[in-house]
């Protein structure tokens, strides 16, 4: 991913793509509990999630997943503009997944703030792996600097 993209103007059905997270690796998954504090074996203890969860695997946490996804947006509106950020865990995301999000620009309001006119953009967020299940859908709006 890039740096932020800066427009004079947001528009209704503008659309950015781009892979998350090429495999997913057991690593990832455990330097992202490392840096949460979340050891919660389903995540982390591969035999416990197979043979006492009846898991296939460890699986990632929900939150990198919308860690993963929340970048694609700082990205696209650039960093420190989000005013919302919300969303639903679909489907769980195991190693070797491959995750792409999928963001649209669904609304742009002008509002005046401290003396100025801010243009707000909401935008919805599908989060899908490489069988097009979605794993994660979201909305989230920001307040994008005007270039």
């Amino acid at each position: 991913m890039g740096s932020a993209s800066t427009n004079s103007s947001w528009s209704v059905g503008a659309t950015k793509s781009d892979v998350l997270v090429k495999e997913l690796t057991r690593a990832q998954i455990v330097m992202y509990a490392g840096a949460s504090g979340d050891y919660i074996p389903l995540h982390t203890d591969e035999v416990y999630a197979k043979e006492v969860a009846g898991y296939p695997s460890v699986f990632a946490h929900g939150m990198l997943t919308m860690g993963l996804a929340g970048v694609l947006l700082t990205d696209w509106f650039g960093d420190g503009t989000l005013r919302t950020f919300g969303g639903r865990f679909r489907n769980q995301v195991w190693p070797g997944d491959t995750l792409t999000g999928h963001a649209e620009i669904v609304a742009v309001t002008s509002v005046e703030e401290n003396g100025a006119t801010i243009e707000i953009v909401e935008a919805t967020l599908d989060v899908v792996n490489q069988d097009g299940a979605v794993v994660f859908q979201a909305t989230a709006s920001a307040a994008p600097a005007l270039s």
